[in-house]
């Protein structure tokens, strides 16, 4: 490597280092080691085509996979012989997935989603070339199932696909699985299909409640969930599952990589599926529970940290994202804070210490003296 890039690589390096302290304002977990898995870095791990089948490229790591399914599979309560899934890209992918296979059931569908949904919901259903419905949100950020309902029997005559958030992107909102499906039993849409963006929230909400109200059980058709998220990755990646007889309808044999095609992409990443496994087997259910647990006690702290300085903040239930008022850009900028609408959100994943939430009141505190000087 030339002398330039070396300093190019280095001053890289080191942007990404202090960028990582200042870290909170998106749904990331930061508190992973995967250096056990360094050496398999030299390695093209290849998922290509369906996990569940054996490939020619056989540098890949399909048992890995199939044992993270089989783990969501278990959390998510899927039908003991009646599911399917593979470790995506991330949740947005899984979004896709989930349309594409309602749509393939139900190709005449309206497809109703919330206008706090997730931005790669209205891009998949553009791809999809599928008609769709933005529903009202409450305050809270969940589905208004009112203005759900009359835009329903607007459409009786279509079967119909509900995307329903557990977890929306800005107030971390659960939208009410069963509620969804006594609305369609009230406007008798038997023909329907209900996919759950459980992206952030999916995972320790299983862990947390229960008998969690969304997960397969509950009613869900598919559900997709975001590795890199709360269990976290150095590799955006996440997992989808779905009720096997509907993944059926889609796939189709491909001679050249010896397998069947039955995913989004042709290759696959196969490193995700064990950097998920490993974290899957360091912390099993009780280390994921006590990770939940430990965020929502930090984001009770936050909240309460902001009442203190006279700033009102609120979080849902079992929510560990907190909203606020917007604050000025600069904090905004050192802090990576999402911003919406006039409100702002931390979200409290593990990895983000009370330190760290100390070190954020201050500045804010000095932002809020330094607007207060200056108007005077």
């Amino acid at each position: 490597m030339t002398l330039y890039g070396k300093e190019r690589l280095s001053d890289y390096m080191q942007q990404v280092a202090d960028r990582a302290r200042y870290f909170i304002g998106y749904p990331i977990a930061t508190d992973f080691d995967y250096s056990d898995l360094y050496p398999l870095l030299q390695y093209p791990l290849n998922n290509v085509g369906d996990p569940q089948i054996e490939s020619s490229y056989d540098l890949n790591s399909r048992s890995i996979e199939r044992e993270v399914v089989a783990f969501f599979a278990e959390l998510f309560r899927a039908p003991k012989d009646n599911h399917w899934g593979y470790v995506t890209n991330g949740g947005s992918e899984g979004n896709l997935y989930g349309l594409y296979v309602a749509r393939e059931l139900y190709p005449n569908a309206m497809v109703y989603y919330s206008e706090a949904t997730h931005y790669s919901v209205q891009k998949n259903i553009h791809l999809l070339n599928m008609p769709g419905i933005v529903i009202r949100s409450q305050q809270g950020g969940e589905m208004d199932y009112d203005d759900l309902k009359a835009a329903i029997q607007l459409h009786r005559y279509r079967p119909a696909i509900i995307l329903a958030n557990i977890g929306t992107t800005m107030t971390e909102a659960k939208d009410n699985v069963p509620y969804i499906r006594e609305v369609l039993r009230q406007c008798a849409i038997k023909s329907h299909y209900i996919h759950c963006d459980a992206a952030l929230a999916g995972i320790y909400l299983s862990l947390l409640e229960k008998d969690p109200s969304f997960d397969f059980k509950g009613g869900a058709d598919s559900i997709a969930i975001s590795g890199h998220k709360f269990i976290g990755s150095p590799i955006p990646c996440g997992v989808v599952l779905v009720k096997k007889n509907y993944k059926e309808r889609i796939g189709r044999s491909v001679p050249y990589i010896g397998t069947l095609d039955t995913t989004i992409t042709g290759s696959r990443n196969g490193h995700s599926p064990v950097f998920l496994w490993y974290a899957i087997k360091k912390l099993g259910r009780e280390g994921l529970l006590s990770r939940a647990v430990e965020s929502l006690n930090l984001a009770q702290y936050l909240v309460e940290k902001f009442h203190e300085i006279g700033i009102h903040a609120f979080r849902n239930q079992n929510a560990i994202t907190v909203v606020f008022p917007q604050p000025a850009s600069s904090v905004c900028q050192k802090w990576q804070i999402a911003s919406e609408g006039g409100y702002s959100h931390i979200i409290c994943m593990p990895g983000i210490t009370k330190d760290k939430i100390d070190a954020f009141i201050i500045d804010l505190l000095k932002q809020i003296e330094a607007q207060t000087i200056h108007s005077n």
